[in-house]
């Protein structure tokens, strides 16, 4: 069954060259150019992949990553002609997994698409195997419940979105040993060199904000300046 992407880009000579190349490669590609349609499609319709403007007609794109339903975890693509740094760190802060600039090639997007969505696959076998061993991580107050992709922390439930959950067990299953934030995308988002390895700053700032008493001065996951992230036992 062919994977089904959405695209909501209120510029419809670019949602067309997208969807031609996208289609090319084997997609199913439904289009919207106004944002409040655009959710009710997403909300609507069975899709694997969202790719997402930010300056869109009725509802900009950071609105609709604000509603979107969060039982519906799929991957985000956002898409922009702003390179303000603060553009890309709010979207990224409100769930979605990749930011591209235009202008940019209709290669490099299919290539980021696949990308994504063979990582998405990945980490779903990843919960699938982990639920079949049933491990729990425990350290200091802190519970990784992996079968039930629960945090704990001192007894309290806290809620991790996807990346985030699975940025947080690769560290605490891997402690004391510091990680680039380059290798923390490769790991973790699966992407090698594709995409922008600041997302990595932008989960580790949200997983601190949920897990430690005082992110300011975080208790699990410290920086190790220049060279990386590490977590504490």
């Amino acid at each position: 069954m062919k994977k089904k992407i959405l695209i909501i880009e209120d510029d419809l000579s670019i949602a067309e060259l997208q969807r031609d190349y996208l289609e090319v490669a084997g997609f199913e590609v439904l289009v919207c150019s106004d944002g409040s349609e655009g959710l009710r499609m997403f909300q609507e319709s069975d899709i694997d992949l969202l790719i997402l403007d930010i300056m869109l007609p009725g509802m900009d794109g950071l609105e609709i990553l604000k509603s979107m339903k969060v039982d519906k975890d799929i991957p985000v693509l956002l898409v922009s002609a702003k390179k303000e740094e603060i553009d890309k760190i709010k979207g990224l802060s409100l769930g979605a997994d990749d930011y591209i600039t235009k202008p940019f090639s209709p290669g490099e997007l299919v290539a980021r698409v696949k990308a994504h969505l063979e990582n998405y696959e990945r980490l779903k076998q990843r919960f699938r195997d982990s639920v079949t061993k049933g491990n729990t991580l425990t350290i200091r107050g802190l519970k990784i419940d992996q079968e039930s992709h629960r945090v704990f922390v001192l007894g309290r439930e806290v809620c991790l979105a996807q990346k985030e959950f699975s940025l947080l067990v690769y560290l605490a299953q891997n402690p004391n040993r510091v990680f680039g934030r380059e290798e923390l995308f490769e790991r973790v988002w699966g992407l090698e060199a594709l995409g922008d390895s600041s997302t990595v700053t932008v989960h580790i700032a949200r997983v601190r904000e949920k897990i430690e008493s005082d992110p300011s001065n975080p208790q699990y996951i410290e920086t190790v300046w220049g060279a990386g992230y590490r977590f504490r036992v």
